[in-house]
């Protein structure tokens, strides 16, 4: 009992004194791991990432994902000035690269490392569809989602070490039934909603950036209904409380109902749409 008491406060200590508010999101999330050890990491893997893969330069599609992606950047920055966080972005170093892939898929790491796979283009189309993507992806940096994933993971480590000594003087039997419990319950009841709240909160603030870069944010809507079509093609959507993402139904709707926060948004840097 006693060590179980330990457990508990060193966990409540632990998460009391390890958060961070985040402008984009307002809120207070989890920061046990700095970005001054996060960040150079990531730039090394993604330097190691573009190394390993064949990345696609000087074409008119590496041209526009730069294009698009520095736009993305620029509204982040005017947000950010314009709401008296100046300086946020400084360890920050944006590159957009676009790598030859048949994945359907994009990605960016802490710190504005941008990756785009060429399978992705045909369902973006045009720029408005790979702002969406950019928009999204950039958020979920700017919204340290991946350093609030790390701490989150280690909090599940260390949950499972208590768990571990609270039934140590148990049968062999109720530990691995009492581990088995614990890894279901925090897999299906916080790292995947967890996850989920991410894409969520990603699609919200990439919203608001490609209206501020001067995309109309209805086209968010069109984008996700070609990847719905894409995936129901492809029989790979999965069940939504099993997946790390909102399923397309949930995401457009969520969508549509964000699209006039995002106009107003955008309306107080003087972009307009009809």
């Amino acid at each position: 009992m006693k060590c179980k008491k330990i457990v508990i406060s060193f966990f409540v200590l632990l998460v009391f004194f390890s958060c961070a508010k985040n402008p984009f999101t307002g809120k207070n999330t989890l920061a046990l791991v700095p970005n001054s050890e996060i960040l150079p990491s990531a730039f090394q893997q993604y330097g190691q990432f573009l190394t390993e893969n064949k990345v696609i330069a000087g074409t008119s599609d590496a041209k526009r994902v730069e294009l698009v992606g520095t736009k993305i950047k620029d509204a982040a920055e005017k947000w950010l000035n314009a709401n008296g966080y100046q300086g946020y972005l400084k360890d920050y170093q944006w590159e957009y690269k676009l790598v030859n892939s048949k994945e359907v898929n994009a990605w960016c790491m802490p710190g504005g490392k941008i990756v785009v796979y060429s399978g992705i283009l045909p369902i973006t189309k045009d720029e408005a569809g790979l702002a969406t993507v950019l928009g999204h992806e950039v958020s979920h940096a700017l919204a340290n989602h991946g350093q609030q994933r790390m701490s989150a993971g280690l909090l599940q480590q260390l949950g499972s070490a208590g768990v571990q000594a609270a039934v140590g003087t148990k049968t062999a039997q109720t530990q691995q039934i009492a581990m088995t419990a614990y890894g279901a319950v925090t897999q299906y009841g916080g790292m995947l909603p967890f996850s989920r709240s991410h894409e969520s909160e990603a699609d919200k603030i990439g919203l608001t950036l490609m209206a501020i870069a001067g995309y109309n944010p209805e086209q968010s809507v069109v984008f996700w209904e070609r990847m719905s079509a894409n995936a129901a093609a492809s029989g790979k959507a999965p069940p939504e409380f099993a997946s790390t993402h909102p399923s397309d139904a949930t995401r457009i709707a969520d969508l549509k109902a964000l699209i006039p926060q995002a106009k107003a948004e955008a309306a107080k840097f003087g972009v307009t749409f009809k």
